[in-house]
C-alpha cells in the first residue's frame, strides 16, 4: 500500500474551490495526473456515480474507474477507483474553511500487487503531482 497526502491554504472561499474542483470540464488545467475523461466527468455528481478518468501515474497511462464514496458539498469529495494491473485507488479532497481562505487536503491510497513493486517511486511521484495540483488550482481560484 502507498498512502500520500498534501495540504495548502488557498485564498479563497470553499464554495469557490470546490467550484473549481467540481467543473470536471476545467480538470486539466490543475489536476496534475488527470488525461481526460472519455466519456465526461461524473454525472450527475453524486454518491454512487461512477466514471471513467485517464491519468498518467509515474509517466505511464492509466484508465480508472471512480466512484463517489461521500459527497459533502464544499467540505468533501471522496472517491474509490479500480485501475489498471489490479491498483485500487482512493482519493479524499477535504476543504476547511479558514476566514476567507479554504484549507485544502488531498489524501491519496493506491493498493494492490502492482503498488507493493513500486511503492517508494509511486509515493514520491504522487506526492509530487499532488503538491502540483494544489499549486494550480489555488491560481485559479484567487
Amino acid at each position: 500500500m502507498a498512502e500520500v497526502s498534501a495540504e495548502a491554504r488557498l485564498e479563497a472561499p470553499a464554495e469557490k474551490v470546490w467550484a473549481q474542483l467540481t467543473d470536471f470540464a476545467s480538470y486539466a488545467e490543475w489536476n496534475a495526473t488527470h488525461t481526460s475523461f472519455p466519456k465526461g466527468g461524473p454525472d450527475p455528481l453524486a454518491q454512487g456515480t461512477t466514471y471513467e478518468e485517464n491519468m498518467k501515474l509515474m509517466g505511464f497511462p492509466a484508465e480508472t474507474v471512480w466512484t463517489v464514496e461521500t459527497l459533502e458539498p464544499a467540505r468533501v469529495f471522496h472517491t474509490k477507483g479500480k485501475g489498471p494491473m489490479g491498483v485500487n485507488l482512493e482519493q479524499r479532497y477535504t476543504l476547511t474553511p479558514d476566514g476567507d481562505a479554504t484549507h485544502v487536503r488531498i489524501d491519496s491510497e493506491f493498493t494492490g500487487a502492482a503498488v507493493t513493486l513500486m511503492a517508494g517511486k509511486l509515493k514520491d511521484s504522487a506526492t509530487a503531482a499532488l503538491n502540483e495540483s494544489l499549486r494550480k488550482l489555488g491560481g485559479l481560484v484567487t
